[in-house]
């Protein structure tokens, strides 16, 4: 049976400044916006070139405003990724990568600038935060490891 991950939903505290961050300074789709109700409204956008899309709104997700951690976004060129997203006005930490070369750690513990010495696949990181605090990263891949 194939599972697949479509959605995720993102605890945001001003729904209409959420909307114009995803949708103006980083470039999603805006696939709905319904307001169904005073208090319900439902917000979906989608990264470009992913399946997976991001539901925020009113309504939708009982959990803290900022509080959603380490979503990743895939690219192919971090620097290029980093350059596009300050000119768009959004704040990013990087590129960087990790001391040990396998992931990164959580927070900024172990962060080395730069991209990885060899640009190796998976390596190389950037990582923004939208306005309520939940944090992204970016992950340069550029070869799928097998089976993927």
């Amino acid at each position: 049976m194939d599972m697949k991950l479509e959605v995720v939903v993102l605890p945001v505290s001003d729904v209409d400044r959420a909307k114009a961050f995803y949708v103006d300074r980083l470039g999603f789709r805006l696939d709905a916006d319904f307001a169904v109700n005073d208090g319900y409204r439902v917000i979906q956008v989608t990264p470009p070139g992913s399946e997976c899309s991001i539901i925020f709104g009113a309504g939708v997700s009982d959990s803290a405003p900022g509080t959603l951690r380490g979503l990743h976004l895939v690219v192919t060129d971090i620097e290029k990724a980093v350059a596009e997203l300050a000119e768009r006005g959004v704040a990013v930490d990087g590129p960087f990568r990790d001391s040990t070369g396998v992931f990164h750690h959580a927070g900024t513990t172990d962060r080395v600038a730069g991209t990885h010495p060899e640009r190796r696949s998976y390596g190389s990181f950037a990582a923004f935060d939208d306005p309520d605090g939940n944090s992204w990263f970016l992950q340069e891949i550029t070869q799928r490891a097998p089976g993927r």
